[in-house]
């Protein structure tokens, strides 16, 4: 399964199924197709939005520049969030932090 994965600003990573982000696109270009061919009454085929919805799929999971554009451009933290997993940080070695990391006194309110 692919995911797109994302580096929020506090540096964690989260990724997202590339699938959520492919059925948006997918969903937003068939309406727009369907619509016009309808309108043009084509009979060539092709037109259909459950065909159109099944190019646009395969079409965008097959492009990672297309992934990235339309979860960037299209869509939102909230239209995604619910199917984010964050992806688990790199163990840490907290002795070896505490003994040799960097050290500084802070004082707060």
């Amino acid at each position: 399964m692919k995911y797109l994965r994302t580096t929020m600003p506090d540096e964690s990573q989260w990724d997202v199924p590339a699938e959520l982000i492919a059925k948006s696109r997918a969903a937003y270009y068939a309406k727009l197709r369907a619509a016009y061919y309808a309108k043009l009454d084509s009979k060539r085929g092709g037109g259909s939005y459950d065909a159109i919805y099944a190019r646009e799929l395969e079409y965008t999971l097959a492009d990672p520049d297309k992934l990235e554009d339309w979860a960037a451009n299209n869509m939102n933290w909230s239209d995604v969030s619910h199917a984010a997993v964050r992806v688990p940080s790199k163990a840490t070695d907290y002795q070896e932090g505490w003994v040799n990391g960097e050290k500084e006194v802070v004082e707060k309110p």
